[in-house]
């Protein structure tokens, strides 16, 4: 059960945030094998002044459209299987809406299963 945060800078549309939300579920879906229906995601939008994308850091030149998703997931998936998670995302945000491949910033945390509760304060998976 990966856990998405998306953060970007405020004013984009609202088909805008759905179609990020969707391209990374979608990409989730298909290079780490969530399950279906598996859609545990916020989008958090930032004022121009709270705001860092750190300009051309890693010889990378990202514009003011940066996107920058942080995934919590269960520990365990091979490098092999991450490269293509941030390949498949930067693939998929590309094609919709539009967001430039420099401006695609990915992080994972990896969690244990006994680190989730999916409410009722019980922890489903361990």
């Amino acid at each position: 059960m990966p856990f998405t945060r998306i953060s970007l800078k405020k004013g984009k549309s609202l088909k805008y945030r759905r179609a990020v939300m969707e391209q990374v579920y979608l990409a989730m879906r298909e290079t780490i094998e969530i399950p279906e229906n598996d859609r545990f995601a916020t989008i958090t939008e930032l004022e121009p002044d709270n705001f860092n994308n750190s300009g051309d850091y890693a010889g990378i030149d990202r514009s003011e459209d940066v996107v920058f998703i942080e995934i919590t997931l269960n520990d365990g998936r091979t490098t092999e299987k991450k490269k293509a998670l941030y390949a498949e995302i930067a693939k998929r945000l590309t094609a919709d809406p539009g967001v430039r491949p420099e401006d695609v910033v990915i992080s994972l945390l990896e969690v244990s299963k006994e680190d989730w509760s999916l409410g009722n304060g019980v922890a489903q998976y361990a």
